[in-house]
């Protein structure tokens, strides 16, 4: 970042000034990070509650559900769960892998 001081500008005033232009160019690119990141902590929470209430399922596993469909279709959580928020329901894709969680826990029943 550029900046100007007035003539005659002490050089340690010089010095003192580009450190804090330079503190302020570092902090504001980390507020932009955490601003993103908290962003898409809401969004996996939305998405989360909008999965446990469709499919009656607790928050953690509503979220073991997201994930698993994530890692599935190879994309991140946070755009999985964009979709939820967007659409208001649950994607056919989570959806079809919560019927396959469904059907490896029912007990084999040897016949």
């Amino acid at each position: 970042m550029k900046f100007t001081l007035p003539p005659g500008t002490p050089p340690e005033a010089r010095t003192a000034v580009q450190r804090l232009v330079e503190a302020t160019g570092i902090l504001s690119r980390r507020c932009a990070q955490l601003q993103k990141a908290l962003d898409s902590r809401v969004v996996i929470e939305q998405a989360k509650g909008i999965v446990g209430a469709r499919l009656d399922l607790p928050m953690d596993d509503a979220f073991e559900l997201l994930r698993r469909t994530a890692r599935n279709e190879r994309i991140k959580v946070q755009e999985i769960a964009g979709q939820v928020v967007a659409s208001r329901a649950v994607p056919p894709n989570v959806a079809r892998l919560r019927l396959e969680v469904r059907a490896a826990q029912r007990p084999y029943v040897a016949g």
